[in-house]
């Protein structure tokens, strides 16, 4: 699978993607408002099981001022007027099963493009009656759009890792830590990043620093469920 070698290694070898970018959000009538530069990274091991692959990741990102690219740990919302505590990004597992529909690829010059499109509805962890401030509705519902490039001739040489770029956005509710309750709109997120050789050298140091060690190695073996900010926000304020 070619993907497969684009987005992780072929050979289980660990790989580090780091991104950058911003997230904008609106609210019904106001906006879009430019809320937070946001900056992370994912390690991934791809291992190959019957029917298609597992792709064992993990990955932490900061929220950043928008202005000076510093990391926030309370945030002033402009929306509400109230401070808030920042809940950084550390998903532990993020995992996958790849392989049972073909990623669909589009050929562009000397390039190849892999799009992969997630539609997300499902039971929200964060019920409103249970978390009025925090949850936006009964529902979770989001989209995750990622585009991954890589020179054709890579592709085709039939090595175990190939170098890519990639794009990301993702259109979701309001995060559980800022304190919108039930308020129309949400939150669009516009980031573009890179495979990496290294987390020495290629991942920024504040980020290293911030993640720790262990969110640099891949998990080793399959783990469930897989963690977002919405579950992660209920274990810290307690099911």
């Amino acid at each position: 699978m070619d993907f497969i070698r684009v987005r992780a290694s072929a050979d289980g070898a660990e790989t580090i993607s780091y991104w950058t970018g911003d997230v904008y959000g609106w609210e019904d009538g106001d906006g879009p408002h430019h809320l937070f530069g946001f900056e992370g990274l994912n390690v991934a091991r791809a291992v190959e099981v019957d029917g298609g692959w597992q792709l064992l990741t993990r990955e932490a990102a900061l929220y950043l001022d928008p202005r000076t690219r510093q990391v926030l740990d309370t945030w002033d919302n402009p929306l509400t007027g109230r401070p808030v505590e920042v809940q950084h990004v550390f998903n532990d597992p993020v995992n996958q099963r790849l392989g049972a529909y073909p990623v669909p690829e589009t050929r562009l010059g000397e390039q190849i493009v892999y799009n992969v499109d997630i539609r997300l509805a499902y039971p929200s962890p964060l019920k409103v009656a249970d978390y009025p401030d925090n949850s936006a509705d009964d529902t979770y519902r989001a989209l995750e759009l990622f585009q991954f490039f890589a020179a054709a001739a890579d592709v085709e040489s039939g090595m175990p890792d190939v170098p890519c770029v990639f794009s990301w956005c993702r259109v979701s509710p309001w995060l559980p830590w800022m304190a919108m309750g039930q308020r129309g709109g949400g939150l669009v997120y516009h980031c573009r990043g890179t495979k990496v050789a290294s987390s020495d050298g290629g991942v920024p140091e504040r980020l290293r620093e911030r993640v720790g060690e262990r969110f640099l190695h891949a998990p080793d073996a399959w783990s469930a469920p897989n963690v977002t900010s919405w579950t992660a926000f209920a274990d810290r304020v307690g099911r």
